[in-house]
């Protein structure tokens, strides 16, 4: 496996599992055709069953269309919108005050 390039990547962390695709049809018993992407041209696009996995939907999955606006530069000004929890850490000298917002166009999981 030294060497190995898979989908695109080299190394040890290549990934496993990359994301769901359609099946296109039925190849013998055990192999099956995936619709894949542009990106993926240099991989045959048969598989065999053991390398397949099934998909298991999941809501939190869906990507929400929000408008963001963007600026000339390429950037979007990010505006806090609920301050989720407060702290306040004890060092031996002195108080750190710490707070958790969540932002706009960020969902709870990405608050800082």
């Amino acid at each position: 496996m030294k060497g190995v390039m898979r989908f695109g990547k080299k190394g040890k962390l290549s990934p496993r599992f990359i994301s769901p695709y359609r099946i296109l049809k039925r190849i013998g018993e055990v192999a099956y055709k995936l619709e894949l992407p542009a990106s993926l041209t240099l991989v045959h696009p048969v598989f065999h069953v053991s390398m397949l996995r099934g998909y298991v939907h999941d809501h939190a999955h869906i990507v929400s269309l929000e408008v963001v606006e963007i600026n000339d530069g390429l950037t979007y000004n990010e505006e806090p919108v609920e301050i989720l929890d407060r702290q306040v850490r004890r060092l031996r000298t002195k108080d750190i005050a710490s707070v958790k917002v969540l932002w706009r166009n960020h969902d709870v999981e990405e608050a800082t």
